[in-house]
């Protein structure tokens, strides 16, 4: 028989919506990332409280799930000192092809076009530790990857 003659409906030929998925290790974050996290989630919430048909709730309900989540997961990591490389220091770092000063931040608040880094990234992990003037290699690269500068980063 065609499948036309027996389907109900065409929700059953949609593609399944999953949940977002949480990634895994703790949910370190900047005060900024931090107030980033709380305001998407409370615009969501804030969504919730009006009048959605029930595709939309369903959508924001999925949304809201992930943020709740990681607000009551965030812990804002300590201020850095700026002697080493971590979450919420700038570091501007030499490659083969030039300068990149960049700033290593929480899983959520990273974008990379504009030099936001997660410190979750293999170039965030990689450069986690290391000191002004420290070479370190990138998993998958033959190229090292010289620290020129640290400091606190001003976005923290």
């Amino acid at each position: 028989m065609s499948v036309a003659f027996r389907r109900d409906s065409d929700d059953e030929h949609l593609e399944p919506r999953f949940a977002l998925p949480i990634p895994p290790g703790p949910n370190l974050v900047t005060a900024r990332g931090y107030k980033l996290i709380e305001a998407r989630h409370d615009a969501l919430e804030a969504q919730l409280g009006t009048d959605l048909s029930d595709d939309e709730r369903k959508a924001v309900l999925r949304d809201a799930t992930y943020w709740r989540s990681r607000l009551t997961s965030a812990q804002v990591a300590p201020m850095p000192s700026g002697d080493t490389v971590a979450i919420g220091t700038r570091v501007t770092i030499e490659r083969t092809d030039g300068l990149q000063t960049l700033d290593i931040v929480g899983h959520d608040e990273s974008d990379p076009a504009i030099g936001l880094i997660a410190f979750t990234s293999p170039l965030g992990r990689a450069l986690l530790g290391a000191e002004e003037g420290d070479e370190v290699e990138l998993a998958g690269s033959n190229d090292l990857i010289a620290v020129v500068s640290i400091e606190a980063s001003p976005q923290r």
